[in-house]
């Protein structure tokens, strides 16, 4: 689990391309402090496990599933790679849940500046997404913990901070980009278990929840 608290900016230094399948060598500071073989690294928002290390350099492995749902394809040599590593158990939380499993990728349709603050306006390229994505709620963009500012019908805002652009890939991002995004995993929980079907021998489709009817609220006494 991560924190979308951004720990340092590594560099892209080598990418082997098998077909849809990468192995990606990242060269970092901070966080090569203590990593192990085995540990999870958050790249870019994406949750791969670390491979190899080599001095300044540690090597992670990409699978066709997260090589076509994520913006990792995109990279190239020199690219740089928002990092985070797991939380530690006795971590301070201070971002929101980021699991590192991305929903999919949106394209940087704007950025323009309000007094202090950037505003990026991003568009998913799944519109099946906005059911997760609600104004003033938490989203995951490239692994950064952020809250979205406000929602149309094709876009989703963000607002932020010169520290937030600093120390983040946001700095480079442009129009026409794109990124990763994660939407909140409570949402999706929610939304699971509310319409979560169980099947019995008796009937493949005897439902056990249903979502929230008349029927379910009067027979559990809220009604």
């Amino acid at each position: 689990m991560f924190t979308g608290l951004i720990e340092e900016i590594g560099t892209l230094k080598k990418i082997d391309r098998r077909g849809e399948a990468m192995v990606l060598g990242i060269q970092a500071s901070h966080i090569m402090h203590g990593l192990a073989l085995g540990d999870s690294v958050a790249c870019n928002g994406v949750c791969l496990t670390v491979t190899t290390i080599s001095g300044p350099l540690f090597t992670v492995d990409v699978m066709p599933e997260t090589y076509r749902l994520s913006s990792l394809k995109d990279l190239r040599t020199g690219s740089p790679i928002n990092l985070e590593r797991a939380m530690a158990a006795n971590g301070r939380f201070g971002g929101h849940i980021v699991q590192g499993h991305v929903d999919g990728v949106a394209t940087i349709e704007g950025i323009e500046s309000n007094q202090n603050a950037v505003i990026f306006r991003i568009k998913p390229q799944h519109a099946d997404l906005f059911r997760y994505i609600i104004p003033k709620g938490s989203i995951a963009v490239d692994g950064i913990s952020l809250t979205v500012v406000a929602v149309d019908s094709g876009s989703f805002t963000i607002s932020i901070i010169p520290h937030t652009l600093k120390e983040t890939v946001l700095a480079h991002r442009k129009p026409g980009d794109t990124v990763n995004i994660e939407c909140d995993v409570l949402g999706k929980y929610i939304e699971h278990m509310m319409n979560y079907r169980q099947s019995t021998p008796n009937d493949a489709h005897d439902a056990r929840g249903g979502g929230v009817t008349a029927n379910f609220l009067q027979q559990n006494g809220y009604m």
